[in-house]
């Protein structure tokens, strides 16, 4: 038996049929329909008769942008697909796939993705950190998703920094240090990325490098801060950030500081990479489908009678 696993993106919508070893038998991907749900539900719909008709199929694990409410099986907030949110989405696509269906938010699958089987294997408590366009991530109290009251568990891009209001979305992701480069060299912020700011901070270019510094230093605070509100056993770190190789001696160097400025608290936090890269959100929707499947499927018969 294997698990269809779908990772709803604003770009493209990643899929795979994933043992439960972990194994993946197949993936694909195709255009992301996102603001049209019955073309979204087709095409998820083909692929479910596809993978059918090679493999047997106990479920589908989905990841999905914004506030995903399993229990309401609905999606709130807002995302770069808008088709899915303020309506009983996993009723239609339980009824259209003919499987029952487990969904959770993409930071969070990607958390239980590392936790499965990459970076926080064998741990209970863990968090997991997002740096991309912005910050988010997740909570993960005894292997299981902390979701919090308004399901904003693990939203650490709201931390408010300073006296003005900045989050650290602002002051911490790859993108807010590449406007911010861009404005010093006075170029168009269209022309600016994290990858070519980290380019000129290597040939010695001195705004890039003050950016560069900047970001890793409030980085750091915010998992020193996380590791004091919390105490995880690990840090683990994701998006964009996560591929450069000198990213964890960057935050161990700037941790290193805060521990020379406050004598009193001396736990270090154990801080990592990623593992899995893009294929983490697969992993954890098809993880989390494992921990919730016999709920699932007795939803999806109560949906069918």
């Amino acid at each position: 038996m294997a698990v269809l696993g779908f990772d709803i993106g604003g770009t493209s919508v990643k899929y795979g049929v994933v043992e439960e070893s972990g194994a993946f038998l197949q993936r694909g991907k195709f255009a992301t329909p996102q603001r049209d749900i019955r073309a979204l539900v087709h095409e998820l719909r083909q692929v479910k008769v596809e993978m059918a008709g090679k493999y047997s199929l106990q479920g589908a694990g989905m990841s999905f942008p914004g506030a995903v409410d399993e229990e309401k099986g609905s999606i709130g907030g807002a995302s770069s697909v808008p088709c899915i949110h303020g309506f009983a989405i996993r009723e239609l696509l339980e009824r259209e796939l003919q499987l029952p269906v487990a969904m959770e938010n993409d930071a969070n699958c990607a958390a239980l993705g590392e936790l499965w089987l990459g970076a926080a294997q064998g741990k209970k408590d863990v968090v997991f950190v997002v740096c991309g366009s912005g910050i988010g991530g997740a909570v993960i109290k005894s292997r299981q998703i902390h979701k919090g009251a308004h399901l904003h568990g693990g939203e650490f891009g709201y931390m408010v920094l300073d006296d003005s209001g900045q989050i650290l979305s602002e002051a911490a992701s790859p993108v807010a240090m590449a406007r911010r480069v861009a404005a010093a060299l006075g170029v168009s912020a269209a022309e600016m990325t994290g990858e070519k700011a980290f380019q000129l901070a290597a040939k010695g270019n001195f705004q890039a490098q003050c950016e560069i510094d900047r970001m890793y230093r409030q980085l750091a605070r915010a998992v020193y801060n996380i590791q004091y509100m919390y105490d995880p056993e690990v840090i683990v770190i994701g998006g964009a950030i996560s591929v450069r190789e000198d990213m964890i001696a960057r935050l161990d160097h700037e941790v290193d500081e805060i521990l020379t400025q406050v004598k009193i608290a001396r736990i270090r936090p154990q801080i990592c990479c990623c593992r899995f890269g893009n294929d983490a959100n697969l992993l954890g929707a098809v993880y989390h489908f494992l921990q919730a499947g016999t709920a699932c499927t007795k939803y999806l018969g109560e949906l069918l009678v």
